[in-house]
């Protein structure tokens, strides 16, 4: 299939709402707030929080939209001001790297197109957006993969192979299995 990725923004608001409304909230009701500092709540109130970061510029993402225009997935960055949360904090403010101008904190792919490339498209949409906004220092903590079985709803942060895969490195462990990965993105 060929896919195609838009930046989430006031005008794609609606593809990426029916894309979670489609999923049930997406992990019951999550709306990818989860990174934000606002606090988790209710489903309503994530779906209204996320809608108002979306349409005041303070949420982004890459959506990978279908032939037929339906989003199926996305991938979620932002500056670390904007995604203060991040998995493994304890262990990664031991030896915290730089700061980073830019963190991919989850991945979403509908469950039918799943195997499809949607988080690779997600990956490279989301890359080529920060590249057009400045470029920058890119981090995320992702999951190792091989030679193991993952649930797969446990990598929402998507793999460390599939970083790998756009010349990110590792940077340093920071669970059993998840590392940082870091990688310098030119502005375009």
């Amino acid at each position: 299939m060929g896919w195609t990725t838009r930046p989430l923004d006031a005008e794609t608001w609606s593809l990426f709402a029916e894309l979670v409304e489609r999923n049930n909230g997406v992990f019951g009701g999550c709306w990818c707030l989860g990174f934000h500092p606002e606090p988790f709540g209710t489903v309503t109130y994530n779906r209204t929080t996320k809608e108002e970061r979306v349409r005041t510029g303070r949420a982004h993402a890459a959506l990978v939209l279908g032939e037929d225009g339906v989003a199926q997935g996305w991938c979620q960055y932002g500056s670390p001001q904007e995604l203060p949360s991040i998995k493994h904090r304890r262990e990664y403010d031991k030896d915290a790297p730089p700061l980073p101008d830019w963190r991919i904190t989850c991945f979403y792919v509908d469950k039918k197109h799943r195997g499809q490339g949607v988080a690779r498209a997600a990956l490279e949409g989301a890359l080529d957006d920060i590249a057009r906004t400045g470029g920058g220092l890119v981090e995320a903590i992702s999951e190792v993969t091989t030679g193991r079985t993952a649930v797969g709803r446990f990598l929402y942060s998507a793999t460390v192979e599939l970083f790998e895969q756009f010349g990110f490195s590792r940077v340093r462990q920071v669970g059993k299995h998840a590392w940082i990965v870091g990688r310098t993105v030119d502005p375009a």
